[in-house]
């Protein structure tokens, strides 16, 4: 590697020598980025392999000549290993999107973009192969048998062999050999991104451009679209998710028609596919090459690999047990059960003062059951909880507490909802009355029954004036 070479190409192309050469952060791949400034601003690129370099600049120039939103080859070296290209700035849709994916709440801004994004998706991938000569790219020119049990191999050697899990290779084969028969019947003349993400998007005033596209060949559509939406660290919602499918499928029917319900069943296989492919880079990445940000990305697949199978994929009856048990190995489950939420849900007596929330987030709602009819006002019930039998029929057949509860459960469900798509681990729900012993105790026994009940989470119960504490384990 010489910088000289593209202060060099900086030169010839610019007219005057660039005034500073910065490498920029390494990516997953071995080519190495500079931004050289000085009369212009211009991006250097050295990659080792030639062909891979060629594939770049011929996509490019292509895609150019199409009117598609692409970095331009300014210049290469003779040996075709140097080049400088057009600088599109540092805005990456991923950072862009940081707030989204970190709270799962996508502003509308963000929307825009992700709507942006996918409809351009569609123009690259029908629009930018015609007239496309395939034969440039590397290392394959299409999807094929080969380059998908490559992938799958990546997968079994790279990640599934270095977790220790024990599993039958010969079965583990005949399914692999059975999905890349579902894969390839979805063949098609479209041009395939094949690392298409938020981190391959640059944003240039507003507007998408598509980066790192020498990987791509011919080969279907599903395989994009699958690749930027179940991204691992992307975490969109399901909700987002089934809204910009809708508005990719809008954008592919200007190219050609589409059989909506044949679209979503073979789309599930390309997102498992993927999502097989993406962890066996990681464990390369992460586990061989040692690169943390890799090793940081396995638990979010992981999750994505956790929901594809809540659906069955009868077509690969093996994999899909070999799967299950890898999420469920400690190393993975331990983790998942660091990031997922526990309500603590308590009675007490306002005289006594507010609880505080242990998790020292300080939130959570406090529901005041006073205005519900009381029973401790007569003597009868006095040496009874709302845990005993005389209370809660003297609460239920006044009723009040159930609309009381009916109120609360609203609110509680929305947050509980909210906290587990945020992958928020704390959540606090308290209920007071005059002496934390009737009414209060009686609706945070049902609230606690209920979340378990509903959303299968971890509920800690403590009725704090009784000194009773109950736990409801979480609902795998």
């Amino acid at each position: 590697m010489n910088t000289e070479q593209l202060k060099q190409l900086y030169t010839k192309f610019v007219g005057s020598s660039p005034e500073m050469i910065t490498e920029m952060p390494a990516s997953g791949s071995n080519r190495r980025y500079f931004r050289l400034t000085g009369a212009k601003s211009i991006i250097g690129v050295y990659g080792s392999c030639r062909e891979e370099n060629e594939a770049f600049m011929y996509m490019s120039c292509h895609f150019r000549s199409k009117r598609l939103p692409v970095p331009q080859v300014y210049a290469c070296s003779d040996d075709h290993l140097y080049y400088i290209q057009e600088d599109l700035g540092d805005t990456i849709l991923f950072k862009a999107i940081e707030k989204g994916r970190l709270t799962s709440v996508f502003s509308e801004e963000e929307k825009t973009m992700l709507r942006k994004t996918v409809r351009l998706l569609a123009s690259v991938q029908f629009a930018g192969a015609k007239g496309m000569d395939f034969s440039v790219c590397y290392p394959q020119a299409e999807f094929n048998q080969r380059s998908i049990l490559w992938d799958l191999n990546y997968f079994k050697y790279c990640f599934l062999k270095a977790t220790g899990l024990d599993f039958q290779e010969n079965l583990l084969e005949d399914d692999f050999q059975h999905m890349s028969e579902v894969l390839l019947k979805s063949n098609s003349t479209t041009f395939m991104y094949r690392d298409f993400q938020s981190r391959n998007v640059m944003l240039r005033e507003g507007e998408p451009w598509f980066i790192d596209f020498q990987g791509g060949r011919k080969g279907p559509f599903y395989y994009d679209i699958a690749s930027f939406l179940w991204q691992a660290k992307a975490k969109y919602p399901s909700t987002l998710r089934n809204e910009l499918l809708k508005e990719y499928l809008d954008a592919v029917r200007q190219f050609e028609p589409i059989d909506e319900a044949e679209f979503y069943s073979q789309l599930r296989h390309f997102v498992l596919f993927r999502t097989l492919q993406v962890l066996g880079a990681y464990g390369f990445r992460g586990y061989f090459e040692k690169k943390p940000h890799f090793i940081q990305s396995v638990p979010f697949a992981i999750d994505n690999l956790r929901q594809l199978l809540t659906s069955d994929y009868p077509e690969y009856p093996y994999l899909c047990q070999v799967l299950r048990e890898l999420c469920n190995l400690k190393q993975f489950k331990d983790d998942l059960k660091k990031r997922q939420l526990t309500v603590k849900v308590l009675s007490f007596a306002y005289k006594k003062g507010i609880p505080d929330d242990p998790s020292g987030n300080g939130g959570g709602f406090v529901f005041d059951c006073r205005a519900v009819n009381n029973p401790g006002k007569y003597d009868r019930y006095k040496p009874f909880t709302g845990l005993d039998e005389p209370v809660i029929k003297f609460l239920e057949d006044d009723g009040e507490i159930f609309t009381f509860l009916e109120h609360a459960y609203a609110l509680v469900d929305a947050s509980v909802k909210r906290y587990m798509e945020r992958g928020f681990t704390n959540l606090s729900v308290a209920f007071g009355c005059t002496g934390g012993q009737h009414r209060s105790v009686y609706s945070a026994q049902h609230m606690a029954e209920h979340l378990n009940s509903k959303f299968g989470v971890k509920v800690e119960l403590v009725h704090r004036e009784q000194n009773i504490e109950q736990t409801f384990d979480r609902k795998e």
